[in-house]
């Protein structure tokens, strides 16, 4: 099993609306994404993280690279961004 976890500046005042594209394309990223299992959004003082479960480490390095989160979430999230968005994998064993 692995994660992908996306750690997002996004101001307080802009959380709702970054909650809303998490909302919008969480079910598009479960039933179509090759390995996913789960998808959470964490919501925190100092910032947003959306977790990613998916199957094994290659299925969540192919996600960053669908059209799904490359033109979708991408171009959605852009306006409530800060700043780059931390992007790690990790590998349970």
């Amino acid at each position: 099993m692995a994660y992908l976890q996306i750690t997002l500046d996004v101001s307080a005042d802009d959380r709702a609306a970054a909650a809303g594209v998490y909302q919008r394309y969480k079910q598009p990223f479960l039933d179509t994404v090759a390995g996913a299992t789960s998808k959470e959004l964490l919501v925190r003082d100092e910032d947003v993280q959306v977790l990613h479960g998916f199957a094994a480490t290659a299925d969540a390095q192919a996600y960053l690279s669908t059209e799904l989160f490359t033109q979708d979430v991408v171009t959605a999230l852009r306006p409530y961004l800060n700043g780059a968005p931390d992007v790690r994998i990790y590998e349970t064993p």
